[in-house]
């Protein structure tokens, strides 16, 4: 039996307006962000950006491919990786499908990642994705925008992330196994994976200038790992411990 409370209907219904008013607290809440994002300043950029596309070498205007907004999911794949992240890898199962409708809504998605093209185009294939991915290897794009440290700024203990310095080397004594899982899951050393972040960002094309208007890190990113929208409806939740995840075409195995 159950350890659960149960109830009657009626007392499950009552039970769930309650809990309705809440979730429409959080809907509001939820549009109101949404109002500040787009308030943002927009920060012009400069900097000129080259990546290795399917239709050849581009810039960052180019990704816009026609329209006037570009979403950038910074995907992790380092130059050093054998496969995509696959927290990474989870999340863009959920956005594939989502791409051709934000293409007709004058938006481009986009995936940006640091590993060779050809091994992008591996993966994507392996993967059976269809949304457009660029390689920026040899750009500074992934480290200007908090995806990507330097071995120097792992070293230093003083990453750029989530906009704020943190330290993302593991704490005397939590090592043990931390290689072997790296390895294990992209082929590199801990230090190596976790150089790469995952992270989204926002571009905006006006008059032909690209401006820079959100970017989001860590925890920001749980609306777009859609598979946990769904647990988090589920009646056991998350109900998770540690990394129980794979790649699509890894559970069988």
């Amino acid at each position: 039996m159950t350890d659960h409370k149960t109830g009657t209907r009626e007392e499950w219904l009552a039970t769930r307006l309650e809990l309705l008013e809440a979730e429409k607290a959080l809907t509001r809440r939820g549009d109101e962000l949404a109002r500040q994002r787009q308030e943002l300043p927009w920060v012009r950029i400069d900097k000129e950006y080259r990546f290795e596309t399917d239709d050849g070498t581009v810039s960052l205007a180019d990704l816009f491919s026609g329209r006037s907004q570009l979403l950038v999911y910074h995907f992790m794949f380092g130059p050093d990786y054998t496969a995509g992240c696959p927290s990474c890898s989870a999340i863009a199962d959920g956005f594939d499908g989502s791409a051709v409708h934000l293409a007709n809504h004058d938006v481009t998605l986009c995936a940006v990642s640091r590993a060779p093209l050809a091994t992008l185009r591996a993966y994507k294939q392996r993967m059976g994705w269809s949304f457009p991915w660029a390689s920026s290897f040899g750009s500074d794009f992934n480290y200007d925008f908090q995806a990507a440290h330097t071995k120097e700024e792992w070293e230093s203990g003083a990453v750029e992330y989530n906009f704020r310095p943190v330290d993302l080397r593991p704490a005397a004594g939590e090592t043990a196994g931390l290689d072997e899982f790296a390895s294990s899951i992209v082929g590199t050393d801990w230090p190596t994976y976790r150089r790469e972040g995952p992270g989204v960002s926002a571009f905006v094309l006006e008059d032909g200038v690209v401006y820079h208007t959100y970017s989001a890190y860590a925890r920001g990113l749980d609306g777009l790992w859609g598979m946990y929208q769904w647990l988090d409806r589920a009646s056991l939740g998350r109900n998770e411990s540690g990394f129980w995840w794979r790649r699509h075409d890894e559970y069988d195995s």
